[in-house]
């Protein structure tokens, strides 16, 4: 390689890098303005692919009406121009059949897609396949009463692709009218949402932690506060505790255009509650905070008999600053 290297031994450097950037697997490779920090593109291995000879550089992000421009298909055969969904809110849909949790959710999302056309929103998916044939892409797109790019176009496809960093599939990408992204947590909004009561999902400073959500747990540090959700009202009252400081952290990093360090979780008392702390060996106690870094298969635990916002602000700031001993998961 004729390029720079982290040292191999520095595993500290390497698992902050892994965790800023949410990598989910590898190879991946993710390019930054080096000026401003900033990201460039995060799927960097479909850039090389699709521009060898760098003719594109430096790889910038174009807006989403510029890079899904172009005709779009119905599965009835009918065709209609991509400025057909300006004004709309909008869900990428990036999906497969030959993928089992693709064609799961593609069923949910169907009947969420009619109940929030019903209802009088406008709000249209985008399907952007990533089957391996034409035929599969049909068999598939025959379900769907939505909008698809065409097979054909795999540029485009990998352009939308890229645009979004897309690192595994299912993934439901929704977009206001204006084609900024309102979360990247698509599919684990439906599945938590079958009525679409709280569409278009605008992201939760805290979230309960649920089956559906659990995948989150692995894109990066997590602090989950355990509660004893038997005690009425516990679980409610441990994200308002929270909440204040999830915010704060949430729009630090936004206003320097950056993810925040940490998602925030509530945990109650379930299997799925139960799982999590056998697989992290943790002790049984309520309320118990901890910041569960599963990449680097670390955790960090304060056992104290009450929880305040000066415990939790206190210990967030402490790990941020690298100054808290993680024990091993």
């Amino acid at each position: 390689m004729p390029w720079l290297a982290l040292p191999f031994a520095d595993k500290h450097r390497k698992l902050k890098l892994w965790n800023k950037y949410r990598v989910s697997n590898i190879p991946s490779l993710i390019f930054i303005d080096a000026s401003s920090g900033k990201v460039v593109c995060r799927n960097g291995l479909l850039v090389i692919r699709d521009d060898p000879e760098g003719l594109e550089f430096p790889w910038g992000p174009k807006p989403f009406s510029e890079v899904v421009s172009g005709p779009l298909l119905r599965s009835n055969g009918q065709t209609l121009d991509s400025s057909a969904l300006e004004g709309s809110h909008v869900g990428v849909y990036f999906s497969a059949h030959w993928c089992p949790p693709c064609r799961s959710l593609t069923r949910v999302l169907v009947e969420s897609y009619r109940k929030i056309k019903e209802a009088g929103q406008k709000f249209e998916i985008l399907f952007v396949s990533a089957d391996r044939s034409e035929d599969s892409f049909k068999q598939y797109f025959s379900e769907m009463p939505w909008v698809a790019v065409p097979y054909g176009d795999e540029a485009r496809r990998s352009r939308l692709n890229r645009l979004y960093g897309i690192q595994g599939i299912p993934t439901l990408i929704v977009l206001d009218a204006k084609g900024e992204v309102i979360t990247r947590q698509g599919r684990v909004e439906v599945l938590n949402d079958i009525e679409c009561r709280e569409f278009p999902w605008h992201p939760k400073p805290v979230l309960e932690l649920t089956d559906s959500n659990a995948v989150q747990l692995n894109e990066g540090p997590c602090l989950v506060l355990f509660v004893d959700s038997e005690d009425d009202g516990e679980s409610e009252a441990a994200k308002q505790l929270i909440q204040p400081i999830a915010e704060k952290i949430i729009a630090k990093y936004k206003a320097k255009e950056e993810e925040a360090p940490l998602l925030f979780f509530v945990a109650g008392e379930d299997d799925m509650t139960d799982s999590l702390r056998d697989y992290t060996n943790l002790p049984e106690a309520a309320p118990l905070l901890t910041i569960l870094d599963m990449s680097a298969r670390a955790k960090y635990v304060m056992d104290v008999e009450e929880i305040t916002p000066e415990i939790v602000e206190a210990f967030v700031s402490d790990f941020l600053a690298d100054k808290l001993k993680p024990e091993p998961i």
